[in-house]
């Protein structure tokens, strides 16, 4: 007589894939982009980008793929505020030229 049950998982629980070491680092730096420094956020993105390819290639054995979504994210949004800032800055400089 066969059962049709998988067997139980080994005591100890499951195992799990080690997170990738750059990808809590991503995620810092990222959320860092949007709270305090606008210049940290290529930096996320950069880092984010490579851990998420490594990841992705690595066929389950590394994690943390969240948050290194997470940070290329954060990093996108803070390098798109960043760049919005400097063309902020650069128009009014324009500005004061002209009227002055």
């Amino acid at each position: 007589m066969t059962s049709s049950y998988p067997p139980p998982p080994p005591q100890g629980g499951q195992a799990y894939a080690p997170n990738h070491p750059q990808a809590t680092t991503a995620l810092v730096l990222g959320i860092l982009s949007l709270v305090i420094c606008g210049l940290l956020g290529p930096f996320a993105w950069s880092i984010g980008a490579k851990a998420v390819r490594e990841i992705d290639a690595s066929g389950g054995t590394m994690g943390g793929r969240g948050s290194a979504v997470a940070g290329k994210v954060c990093g996108i949004i803070g390098t798109c505020l960043l760049g919005l800032g400097v063309l902020i800055f650069l128009i009014s400089l324009g500005g004061m030229a002209s009227n002055g």
